[in-house]
């Protein structure tokens, strides 16, 4: 939301009829920018970037192996083809628990010297993101469903005062909202097709240093808007024991509209801002591959499209600049996972999985509101079945995150550089996320009773 902000400076201008500072002038395009930037600032998303990959909890306890071939409902948010596994009528639920950790620490080249310009402690504050998942079985062939998702999110806080406020400062948060309704055919018993529409509503928050002078000026900005996508995908069976799936979501437009209020001494601006940022596409691959009636062995490869975030373009009159550039600049992000569950007894199935995250954000690039690295994946589960229509799954993951350096210099390159008036920066970051997750599936239907033995009708 709109917040005032004090501003000091020597020089002054006339903009619109008002006066204003200059340095109140830079704020406003400094926050303008950090709308965009906060789509790009969680300190600690967990699917490379800043997307948010705990959507299940029964995919989670093999570090997401296998999820797009199916297994379980919330399958469906990687492959909506999936969804024709779930006979009758199912749903599942998921709360996911998120401690990250991520501390800055500059080195030599930034502002170090003056007091309050050191490092921070934790910036990555805990999160929680829910999941839910419907679906319904029309006929033998053909089902519809409806899942609700976070799939970008942040919560991050950082000093005031600090040797890289020019880059992140004050609390920052985005939270997304996307609902997917899908349908799902079964064209025999070997393959089956699935599509569905994402509506993605995004809200955001973001505050930013605007000078390196110690005098605490804070630019704050929110806004929000909608995106529209689709998902879709297919599944194979070719034996009886090995499934096969490929999923499909579809890149967004996320828009972002905001309002920001920024001026110094009794003079204050109030200033519309929008942007759209270019929300990647992710193609999932997944392999079940079941090798004894209690081992099952699972793969997943997983490509996100990251690169076409490029740089964004804020406007908005009446700003003195038409435009302001946002360089993004990733890189393709990939996943690598594998996986086991094991059926313990006919309540109690087990599961376990690693994982490799290559890391869409790149040493060029990178600034301290987005740390990322490349990842490993550590990941235990289980799912207890307490009648046949109720089961609870359960996951913990830790993620290990590689040591993580942010050179923002005019001779490293870095585009993010003169959006801060040419302020260098230069640290590391340590940074490490445990997860917790649970989920609830229940069939709302009566299954039905299972065909009877041969012994069973001899005896009848």
């Amino acid at each position: 939301m709109p917040a005032r902000m004090r501003c000091w400076t020597r020089r002054k201008t006339h903009f619109g009829g008002l006066t204003m500072t200059f340095r109140a002038m830079k704020a406003v395009l400094l926050a303008c920018a950090g709308v965009g930037a906060l789509i790009a600032a969680t300190a600690d998303a967990n699917a490379g970037g800043f997307a948010v990959r705990e959507q299940s909890a029964w995919g989670q306890g093999t570090s997401y192996a296998g999820v797009a071939a199916g297994g379980s409902l919330s399958a469906m948010f990687w492959n909506p083809a999936t969804m024709t596994q779930m006979p009758g009528i199912q749903s599942e639920s998921v709360v996911s628990l998120i401690l990250p950790y991520a501390a800055n620490s500059p080195t030599a080249g930034s502002l170090v010297g003056a007091p309050g310009f050191g490092g921070t402690g934790n910036t990555a504050e805990t999160a929680i993101v829910p999941g839910s998942y419907f679906s319904y079985q029309i006929n033998p062939s053909l089902w519809v469903g409806m899942s609700v998702n976070a799939p970008f999110g942040l919560s991050v806080s950082f000093p005031s005062m600090w040797a890289g406020r020019d880059y992140a400062a004050g609390e920052s948060h985005l939270r997304s909202y996307n609902a997917t309704p899908s349908v799902a055919y079964r064209i025999n018993d070997w393959i089956s097709v699935g599509a569905g529409v994402q509506i993605q509503y995004a809200d955001a928050s973001l505050q930013r240093g605007v000078s390196a002078a110690g005098l605490g000026e804070i630019a704050t900005i929110s806004g929000n808007g909608w995106g529209y996508g689709f998902t879709a995908g297919v599944t194979l069976t070719p034996t009886p024991t090995t499934t096969i799936g490929l999923g499909y979501r579809s890149m967004i437009d996320q828009k972002i509209d905001g309002n920001l209020m920024a001026g110094g001494g009794a003079i204050t601006l109030t200033s519309p801002a929008s942007t759209t940022i270019n929300l990647p596409d992710t193609v999932s691959f997944g392999l079940r591959q079941r090798i004894s009636p209690q081992w099952t062995l699972l793969g997943t490869v997983e490509w996100t499209n990251w690169s076409r975030i490029g740089t964004s373009n804020v406007s908005g009159p009446p700003l003195p600049a038409a435009a302001l550039t946002l360089p993004f600049q990733y890189k393709d992000g990939w996943l690598f996972s594998a996986g086991a569950e094991y059926m313990w007894d006919p309540q109690w199935t087990l599961r376990a999985g690693v994982g490799f995250e290559k890391s869409p954000i790149t040493d060029d690039v990178r600034i301290p509101l987005l740390p990322d690295n490349d990842r490993y994946w550590a990941s235990v589960g289980a799912t207890y079945k307490v009648t046949n229509k109720l089961s609870i799954d359960a996951a913990y993951s830790h993620v290990f995150v590689k040591s993580t350096p942010i050179n923002i210099t005019a001779a490293s390159g870095n585009p993010w550089w003169p959006t801060s008036f040419g302020i260098d920066y230069i640290g590391t970051v340590d940074s490490h996320i445990d997860i917790l997750s649970v989920g609830l599936k229940y069939r709302w239907d009566n299954p039905e009773p299972p065909p009877p033995t041969k012994s069973a009708l001899y005896h009848k």
